[in-house]
């Protein structure tokens, strides 16, 4: 952008902005180092220097962003969370129908975990390290990403015991989910283009296949 500084909308000085964003990026940018190091090394082993230090500040500054490592770890999965909500909801808003939602919902999912295995890590091994009122948060925002694959499994599945498809629902995330493990091979990992149509074809499938009865 060129030209003379805009004032913010709210009146405030014209520099506001620009420092609210620098803020913002610094907080950002100490997420994506507090996935990183939790994931490497557990929750527990990471110190409030190293998370600065990851993020190109020092370590009594990460205190401007957080009140302390717990905020850390609170803020990471409770943002994950309610992206995976909302991007569900618009997903489904935007769907022509319940087989084209359910696609796409599968194709959400998939890139999320491939584009956030850390968090998933993070959130399989530290989430007993978040305090009470964050994990109910958390769950919260879980079950209600759940309920929306449910509403569409149920179209799909007219008839079915919502119970069953929440069964459907979590093994889904679970084969999904476990792309943290999946895409690694003898150590190296396999590009995500290559992981991307396995997921999504194999978690279809486990979603659509019809019950029979035992």
């Amino acid at each position: 952008m060129t030209g003379a500084p805009r004032a913010a909308s709210d009146g405030a000085p014209a520099g506001t902005t620009q420092r609210s964003q620098a803020k913002e990026e610094r907080r950002i940018a100490l997420l994506s180092a507090a996935a990183s190091l939790f994931a490497e090394n557990g929750f527990s082993r990471v110190s409030l220097e190293d998370l600065g230090a990851a993020a190109g500040v020092s370590g009594p500054a990460v205190y401007r962003h957080f009140p302390g490592k717990q905020a850390v770890l609170a803020e990471l999965l409770l943002s994950v969370s309610r992206d995976l909500l909302s991007g569900g909801r618009k997903v489904i808003a935007e769907a022509g129908d319940a087989s084209s939602a359910l696609r796409g919902l599968v194709a959400f999912h998939v890139d999320f975990a491939l584009s956030n295995p850390d968090v998933i890590r993070v959130q399989d091994r530290d989430f007993a390290s978040l305090g009470d009122n964050d994990q109910a948060e958390v769950r919260s925002l879980q079950r209600s990403y759940v309920e929306t694959w449910v509403k569409v499994l149920g179209q799909v599945h007219a008839g079915t015991d919502p119970a069953d498809l929440r069964v459907r629902a979590h093994a889904a995330f679970g084969l999904i989910n476990s792309t943290p493990h999946s895409v690694r091979h003898h150590g190296r990992r396999i590009a995500a283009k290559s992981a991307r149509p396995i997921l999504e074809q194999m978690a279809l499938a486990a979603l659509t296949v019809e019950s029979k009865e035992p």
